[in-house]
C-alpha cells in the first residue's frame, strides 16, 4: 500500500532561490536549436527518424495528425504544441485517411534541440514519448506569446532575427517543460512534477543546486524543510526516486561534465568547484558515473556546439499537392 508524503511546514520560495528547471536544462543542451515554417496542402506525408535530441512541432493553422510508431496517433489543431523529449520517430500528416485528398492549408511550426544523453537529467528520463499540449483560451500565457513572436521571426526575418530566434528557441523549450510540469502537478502526478512542487524536496533540490560543493548531509537538509531525517529521506525518495545524496552525487558530476565541455578549467579546479578535495578523487568519482575519465570526456565532447540538424527518414519528405505536384520539404533542416 503506498503511502503519501507527509506534510511539512515552510515557508513559501523566493525569488532568491535557485531555478531547477533551468540548471536541468542548461546541463542538457548541446548545440544550437533549429526551427523552420512550412506550408503544407493537399496530401502530404512527413516521417521523422529518431534522433539525439528533442523535437517540436506547433500548428499555427489548419491541422494535421501524429502518428507514433507503437500505433497511436493525435489530432493537432491549430495552437497545438507538441514535443517529442526523446526523440521518437514520428509522422506528421493531413488529418484524416491518406486517401482522403484535402485542399485545406496547414501552416506548421517545427524545430530541435540537441541534447546530451550520455547521462540525462532523471526529470528529462521520466517524460513521456510525446506532450502533447492543447490549445486552451486563457492557458500558458507565456508559451503562446513565445510561439506568437516565433513564428512572426520566421516569416517576416528582420535584422537581429538570427539572435532573436536563438533567444526565443530557448524560452520556447523552457515554458513547453514548464507548461507540462504545470499540467501534471494540477493534475496530482508522482515524479518530478510533485518534487519541484512541493516545498520541502523543492527547497532542498534549489539547496543543492545552488550550492553543489556544500558537504551536504541528510539531516542538514531535512532541517532546512523542517522535517526530521528520517520524514525528508523518505519524502524526498518517493518523489525524485531515489535518496537525496544519491541525487547530489549525480547532480555534483554533471555538473563536472558540463564544466569539461564549456569551459577551459583544469581538472583541479572542476574537482572544487563541485566538492572534492583533490583531483584523483573527483576522477575515480566521474569514470565510476560516466565510464570515462574526466580528461578524455573532454576530448570527445569538443565539437558538441555545433547547430542541431533534425532530418527526416532519409533526409528528404515527399509531399502531394492537390494540384498533383510535389516538393521535398524540410530539405534546408
Amino acid at each position: 500500500m503506498s503511502t503519501c508524503p507527509e506534510p511539512a511546514a515552510l515557508q513559501p520560495r523566493t525569488s532568491t532561490d535557485v531555478d531547477v528547471l533551468s540548471d536541468v536544462i542548461a546541463s542538457l543542451r548541446s548545440g544550437r536549436p533549429f526551427a523552420n515554417q512550412e506550408d503544407r496542402a493537399g496530401t502530404w506525408h512527413t516521417p521523422f527518424a529518431p534522433f539525439a535530441g528533442a523535437g517540436f512541432h506547433i500548428v499555427l493553422k489548419g491541422s494535421c495528425e501524429l502518428l507514433m510508431p507503437d500505433g497511436r496517433s493525435l489530432t493537432l489543431d491549430i495552437g497545438d504544441v507538441i514535443l517529442t523529449p526523446h526523440g521518437t520517430q514520428h509522422v506528421l500528416r493531413e488529418q484524416g485517411s491518406t486517401d482522403t485528398n484535402s485542399e485545406g492549408l496547414t501552416s506548421l511550426l517545427c524545430g530541435a534541440y540537441r541534447l546530451d544523453r550520455t547521462r540525462s537529467h532523471p526529470l528529462l528520463s521520466a517524460l513521456p514519448d510525446v506532450i502533447h499540449l492543447r490549445s486552451q483560451i486563457g492557458r500558458h500565457p507565456a508559451l503562446r506569446s513565445a510561439v506568437s513572436l516565433l513564428g512572426d521571426e520566421l516569416a517576416n526575418p528582420r535584422q537581429g532575427s538570427s539572435a532573436a530566434l536563438s533567444t526565443l528557441l530557448d524560452l520556447l523549450l523552457v515554458y513547453i517543460l514548464r507548461a507540462w510540469l504545470q499540467d501534471e502537478a494540477d493534475h496530482g502526478a508522482p515524479g518530478w512534477s510533485a518534487a519541484l512542487a512541493d516545498p520541502a524536496v523543492g527547497a532542498a533540490l534549489s539547496a543543492m543546486h545552488e550550492s553543489p560543493a556544500r558537504a551536504w548531509t541528510v539531516e542538514e537538509l531535512g532541517k532546512r524543510a523542517n522535517l526530521s531525517r528520517a520524514a525528508f529521506a523518505r519524502r524526498f525518495t518517493a518523489l525524485v526516486g531515489e535518496p537525496p545524496l544519491t541525487y547530489l552525487t549525480w547532480w555534483r558530476l554533471s555538473v563536472a561534465a558540463r564544466l569539461l565541455k564549456e569551459s577551459g578549467a583544469s581538472l583541479e579546479s572542476v574537482a572544487q568547484d563541485i566538492g572534492y578535495s583533490s583531483r584523483y578523487a573527483f576522477a575515480h568519482a566521474f569514470k565510476r558515473e560516466h565510464g570515462i575519465s574526466p580528461g578524455r570526456y573532454r576530448l570527445t565532447h569538443v565539437g558538441d556546439q555545433h547547430p542541431t540538424r533534425w532530418h527526416p527518414e532519409s533526409g528528404v519528405t515527399e509531399r502531394s499537392h492537390a494540384d498533383g505536384t510535389s516538393k521535398d520539404s524540410f530539405s534546408n533542416v
